[in-house]
């Protein structure tokens, strides 16, 4: 009998860990029944902080698993680490939100979990059959934590329109990897990167194929005009569930992007870089011009995010590694102000309910001035005012447009900058200089205000030490192109 070899399992450690961890806390819960979810939540957090330590105790080689479907280099250590510290900041962020609203199940945490297991798949892939697999198994968990309060109709709405358009643009993306199969024969990203080499262009059949793939990942990660579930989807969901979603599952969507890109497909930069170009400048204006008019903060953050997405592909039209370092200083910079924000919006309580209007936030500065100044730094942030970090991200994509001689792509994201600035400085004059309305429920929660302080400082105090940031996102950024 021919014996077949047994995959490399090592590389897959961090995930395979994660996901035992995570079956054996919903056997906890469930074994606990009722009053178990703070303590699944908390050991949900420290597992992810443990995994964490995992992925850097076994470094940023490059290993491949799972018979070259599976890759674990400098590029994805970067990644995860980004993933695993939001989704336990999102873990911490929900537990008073869950309480109050009476939905503290240990389910909640333990999906997050398996989103995690999933979304780490996703930036390890090295074959379009991972990548799918890794979407569809983060794709289960946000379904469901998407729609987690079943008594609210706006949760129930939004985890339906995730789902009905996710499954949408997992369709479109299935047929361009089975277009991609069919006219090259492989769906591993290491023999894609050889057949691009070996034909100086790409064929029909190829091309929309890779156009379709394109489509499903800018769904993923709420690029125009694969956006239109974003906002609902913000303004339905619990805001610990926003959070989420602004921050993990979009960075490892985009970093699942990049890898896609780069990896199978470097060699056809010339025809996929126009794709981004159109889907960067369209996230960049609608992100800008659309949020203008919002009055639902969860509504504006989310087109806040599709603007930061379009700030963040231009890196990736750069096409080169200074480009690739980009998006990652201005995804791990972005995870900081986002989950800041965030704790802003989930500290905005008044007699025991959640108010989520921008007018809610009047006169903040002299009722909570600690919460409005740590808003005021958030708004800078995002906004890109230095000396703040959200300047500097911005910086280095727009850095590395320029050395791309993309100076058209780069003067568009300056000036759009310039109109988003608008929203966020409108924020900072509501709650500096409108007569104040009734105070905030005190005190906020512990695990909310780390969350605040760690973020304020983080983003106002960025410049004081970039390097092991700028240096690890350089490191990262050349593991990807085999430096």
């Amino acid at each position: 009998m021919p014996q077949t070899a047994l995959p490399d399992l090592a590389p897959a450690v961090p995930e395979m860990v994660l996901a035992a961890s995570a079956m054996v806390l919903l056997l906890l819960g469930v074994a606990r029944r009722d009053g178990g979810a703070r303590l699944i939540s908390w050991l949900s957090a420290l597992l992810l902080l443990a995994v964490l330590g995992i992925e850097f105790a076994l470094g940023g080689e490059r290993r491949i698993g799972f018979y070259g479907m599976f890759v674990t280099d400098a590029f994805g250590l970067f990644m995860k680490a980004i993933v695993l510290i939001g989704s336990a900041a999102a873990i911490l962020m929900s537990l008073r939100y869950n309480e109050d609203q009476r939905v503290d199940r240990f389910e909640f945490p333990v999906l997050i979990l398996f989103a995690a297991v999933g979304m780490m798949l996703m930036i390890s892939a090295n074959d379009l059959i991972t990548l799918y697999v890794g979407l569809e198994l983060q794709n289960l968990a946000l379904y469901v934590v998407a729609s987690f309060e079943r008594d609210s109709e706006r949760s129930t709405e939004a985890g339906l329109k995730y789902f009905i358009l996710s499954a949408l643009s997992s369709g479109l993306l299935l047929y361009g990897a089975s277009l991609v199969y069919g006219f090259t024969g492989t769906t591993g990203f290491a023999a894609l990167a050889r057949f691009a080499a070996a034909s100086a262009q790409p064929g029909i059949g190829l091309l929309v194929g890779m156009v379709f793939i394109v489509v499903g990942l800018a769904f993923k990660v709420s690029a125009v005009p694969f956006h239109m579930w974003t906002p609902d989807v913000y303004e339905g969901a619990p805001t610990p569930v926003t959070a989420f979603f602004a921050v993990a599952p979009k960075v490892a969507a985009l970093s699942l992007f990049v890898r896609f890109m780069v990896t199978p497909f470097g060699a056809y930069l010339s025809e996929w870089r126009q794709i981004i170009v159109f889907l960067s400048i369209a996230s960049m204006v609608l992100g800008a011009f659309a949020g203008v008019a919002q009055d639902n903060i969860k509504r504006l953050m989310a087109y806040s995010a599709i603007g930061h997405v379009g700030y963040a592909l231009i890196g990736l039209a750069a096409g080169t590694a200074e480009g690739i370092r980009g998006v990652l200083v201005y995804m791990a910079i972005y995870l900081f102000m986002t989950l800041g924000a965030f704790a802003v919006i989930l500290a905005m309580r008044r007699n025991g309910r959640m108010v989520e209007g921008i007018g809610d936030l009047a006169g903040v500065s002299r009722t909570q001035p600690g919460l409005a100044l740590a808003l005021a730094i958030f708004m800078f942030a995002l906004a890109g005012i230095p000396p703040t970090a959200g300047f500097f991200g911005k910086l280095y994509v727009f850095l590395a447009a320029i050395d791309a001689h993309l100076i058209g792509l780069a003067v568009i994201g300056v000036l759009t900058s310039v109109v988003a600035a608008f929203y966020y400085v409108r924020i900072i004059k509501i709650a500096y200089f409108d007569e104040p309305l009734a105070a905030f429920d005190r005190p906020i929660a512990a695990e909310l205000k780390g969350v605040l302080v760690v973020s304020a400082l983080l983003s106002l105090f960025f410049f004081l030490y970039p390097g092991p940031l700028v240096g690890g996102a350089a490191a990262a950024a050349a593991s990807l192109f085999g430096r």
